[in-house]
């Protein structure tokens, strides 16, 4: 019997050689195009195909209330030498509370102790955290819903023009801003906001702005506030004002991510259209660039941002399909 198959084999061996041959090239061809669903790194695929394969991680977003809010008045005439304004926007009778010259290693010693030792509610929490590594403090009492304009200044005494040359060691002004009541604080998650603000000085003469926002929460995480880059309106209309409405739907938008208007980028008219589609309005955030510029429908068929071309890693929605339902039904 297997001389019967040795000789067999050995008339059709071009035709067993042909179809081994042939099964191999259909299973590796298989492999690289990725036929069988198999993730197999093959050095044949460049790295942007493998990065355009990548899954992009869609977030669900927590809607959380900052009872804070603070911005710079005036920020073309603030400097070290004539102080800055500030003005200030809370939900609850708060304190404001600035530390001049604070020192940067401590203030990052201090976002870590909140979250590993104690939680920085109070103004005093912040002092014990910095190890009173500042030139001078002041101390503001904020009345909820009231715009109050703050106006902050060195003493003469203190004979302090410049903070150095960069790097430095020490931020110009850096603001805390906490709850005043005690039983505000089991009501929002957000007991906390701490500002780092660029003061100009004769040594390092950029324009005054704030550099750093962190919000500091009762469970003992801090965030760092970042901005969103909203899609521009380069449509002819969009030098003609916007109307109420719009003008109410964009706050709501902004509202629901967490920012102030203030917070945005202020490139140009922002327009609440899909950079792709121009029909859906924009509801998803793309990370980590930030752009928002897509909405409901074409966010499924982009794993690059549209706006830089930047690979998305992870995604999140401005608010749910329920929420634009009901925004809808209010507007009429």
């Amino acid at each position: 019997m297997a001389a019967v198959f040795l000789v067999t084999l050995y008339e059709y061996s071009p035709l067993f050689y042909i179809a081994v041959v042939f099964t191999c090239f259909i299973v590796t061809t298989g492999l690289v195009l990725g036929w069988f669903g198999w993730d197999v790194p093959v050095i044949l695929r460049n790295s942007e195909e493998t990065q355009f394969s990548t899954r992009v991680f869609k977030k669900q977003m927590r809607q959380v209330k900052n009872p804070f809010g603070l911005e710079i008045t005036n920020p073309s005439t603030a400097s070290i030498t004539t102080g800055i304004t500030l003005t200030t926007d809370c939900l609850e009778d708060s304190r404001l509370t600035c530390y001049w010259g604070c020192s940067v290693q401590k203030l990052h010693e201090a976002l870590q102790k909140h979250t590993y030792c104690f939680r920085i509610s109070t103004p005093r929490a912040l002092e014990e955290a910095l190890y009173s590594e500042y030139l001078h403090q002041e101390q503001y009492f904020i009345k909820k819903d009231s715009k109050e304009e703050i106006y902050c200044q060195l003493p003469n005494d203190t004979k302090i023009e410049d903070f150095g040359t960069v790097p430095r060691s020490r931020y110009p002004l850096v603001a805390l801003l906490t709850l005043a009541d005690e039983d505000d604080r089991e009501i929002y998650d957000i007991i906390s906001m701490v500002s780092v603000i660029h003061i100009p000085d004769k040594t390092y003469k950029l324009p005054c702005r704030i550099l750093y926002q962190y919000l500091l929460l009762a469970q003992g995480q801090f965030h760092d506030l970042k901005q969103l880059f909203m899609s521009a309106n380069n449509n002819s209309t969009a030098s003609s004002s916007p109307s109420p409405e719009e003008k109410n739907a964009d706050r709501n938008l902004l509202e629901k991510a967490g920012l102030g208007e203030s917070e945005v980028e202020p490139a140009e008219e922002s327009s609440k259209d899909c950079v792709v589609c121009q029909n859906g309005g924009v509801n998803w955030v793309l990370l980590p660039c930030r752009h928002a510029c897509l909405c409901d429908a074409c966010v499924r068929y982009f794993q690059q941002c549209p706006m830089c071309r930047q690979f998305v890693q992870e995604s999140f929605a401005l608010c749910s399909q329920k929420e634009q339902d009901r925004d809808t039904v209010k507007a009429p």
